[in-house]
């Protein structure tokens, strides 16, 4: 069975973000802080622990680094308040607002006293689907928010939550310079550029440059 190592390194070849905005490497740099004791300037308290634990989920600390090692839920902060458009905001907030509510009905309290286990069982109950109902979710977050049917709106705005969460960890996760230097292969001196070289013989994704990240 694959390892979470080289899952993660294997993942990385997909992930289709270029960051060349200086204000955004800026932003990235920026995320230093404690994830527990940091403040929020977009999530609210609901929000902000919400996203710890779901950054936990889908990056856990192993024999890597994991989200919260390097400030993700900072990151996915900064980028919703500097980044994100206002309709992108609200889909947000309604979608944290489902998934809180939800919680709040299986665990009978505020997800603020919610912990990972808890969050990662109703994190997996969206995500343990079958193909058909899996390939309906998939392109009905293609949709405008205003052509879904009402009956299915929540469901909706939950994943649209959910998958902009996972979107923006491994967002974050791979332009950090602790993923860079220590889950790729790291050169900050690269050398020429060879054409059609055999995967199997370039070993692990690389980190193209020393990376300004945090």
């Amino acid at each position: 069975m694959m390892n979470r190592r080289t899952a993660l390194k294997n993942l990385s070849l997909s992930i289709g973000y270029v960051i060349s905005a200086p204000a955004l490497m800026n932003m990235i740099t920026s995320c230093t802080e404690d994830p527990v004791t940091w403040q929020p300037t977009f999530l609210t308290v609901q929000q902000k622990n919400m996203v710890i634990h779901l950054v936990d989920v889908i990056l856990p600390n192993s024999d890597i680094p994991g989200g919260l090692d390097v400030n993700i839920p900072e990151f996915i902060d900064k980028m919703y308040k500097d980044v994100e458009t206002e309709s992108k905001q609200e889909i947000f907030k309604k979608g944290s607002a489902v998934f809180s509510e939800r919680f709040q009905k299986k665990f009978d309290k505020d997800i603020v006293k919610g912990n990972r286990e808890e969050i990662h069982q109703l994190f997996s109950t969206y995500f343990d689907l079958s193909e058909t109902e899996s390939n309906r979710v998939l392109m009905e977050q293609r949709i405008a928010e205003n052509k879904i049917h009402t009956e299915r709106k929540d469901d909706y705005l939950m994943y649209k939550f959910l998958f902009s969460v996972r979107s923006y960890s491994l967002f974050g996760y791979y332009t950090s310079e602790k993923v860079g230097k220590e889950v790729l292969n790291y050169d900050p001196i690269p050398g020429g550029y060879e054409p059609c070289v055999p995967l199997s013989d370039v070993g692990n994704a690389w980190t193209l440059s020393k990376l300004n990240g945090y």
